[in-house]
């Protein structure tokens, strides 16, 4: 199953979960749980796939349009593709409105209220993370930082991420010790840890539990899709709801 449900000690109400690249329909190089309908696959395998994840957790996504911005939905609808909101992140704090994230390498990011009454989800790529979607987000709960806790999901590890000097400088407007996330590769680049930038910003924004951040997209190729391994592929989901 394509499905993975996670149990984390959060509050009965939250249902967070995963998805890898098993147990759906798509044809090579978008085999097979493959639920981006933007990345050259046939729509119907898509619709499946989806219809499949509906059914496995029980609940409908709502998607976003996706664009590396910090723009943040609010209790978002559900759409047709075409009419999508353009943001990358979602909260609710409505029951049933399951927010999902697609990634092929950037980091998804689940939030949650201890008091179990709120959810968000974001698009944490290296552009989304500089832009401040994190902060974006925290912003929009309803609780201080210190009520929140966040799981960072499967996303391009350093060891597999090179960076240019663009990419190094877009975070020199941060506080704390952002370099350390950058170690040196060859003159001019650097290995990038997108989980320990994400972890210093909520870190630095008080928030009180922080889970997850171990999942390498590019060295799992039999679990997760990855653009930067593949090119042509498919993407994963993360989603997060109320019950």
């Amino acid at each position: 199953m394509g499905w993975h449900p996670l149990e984390l000690g959060q509050p009965a109400t939250v249902c967070l979960g995963y998805t890898t690249r098993e147990g759906g329909v798509s044809a090579s190089p978008w085999d097979s749980y493959n639920l981006g309908m933007h990345c050259g696959d046939r729509p119907e395998a898509v619709a499946e796939n989806r219809r499949r994840l509906a059914e496995q957790a029980g609940v409908t996504p709502r998607w976003l349009r996706q664009v590396h911005g910090c723009a943040v939905a609010a209790r978002p609808a559900a759409h047709a593709d075409h009419e999508l909101p353009e943001a990358d992140a979602a909260w609710t704090d409505r029951p049933g409105e399951a927010l999902a994230i697609l990634t092929a390498d950037c980091l998804p990011v689940l939030c949650w209220s201890e008091s179990g009454d709120w959810v968000g989800v974001a698009h944490a790529g290296w552009r989304g993370l500089a832009a401040g979607v994190l902060p974006a987000l925290l912003a929009a709960a309803p609780v201080p930082p210190g009520r929140l806790a966040c799981w960072l999901g499967p996303a391009i590890g350093p060891q597999a991420y090179e960076v240019d000097q663009p990419v190094r400088a877009a975070f020199s407007h941060w506080s704390g010790p952002w370099q350390a996330a950058f170690q040196p590769a060859r003159p001019g680049h650097w290995q990038l840890d997108l989980f320990a930038l994400a972890r210093l910003q909520l870190q630095q924004a008080g928030v009180g539990s922080i889970h997850g951040g171990n999942d390498c997209t590019f060295s799992q190729p039999e679990r997760f899709f990855s653009y930067r391994r593949d090119g042509r592929t498919g993407r994963q989901a993360v989603m997060a709801w109320l019950q």
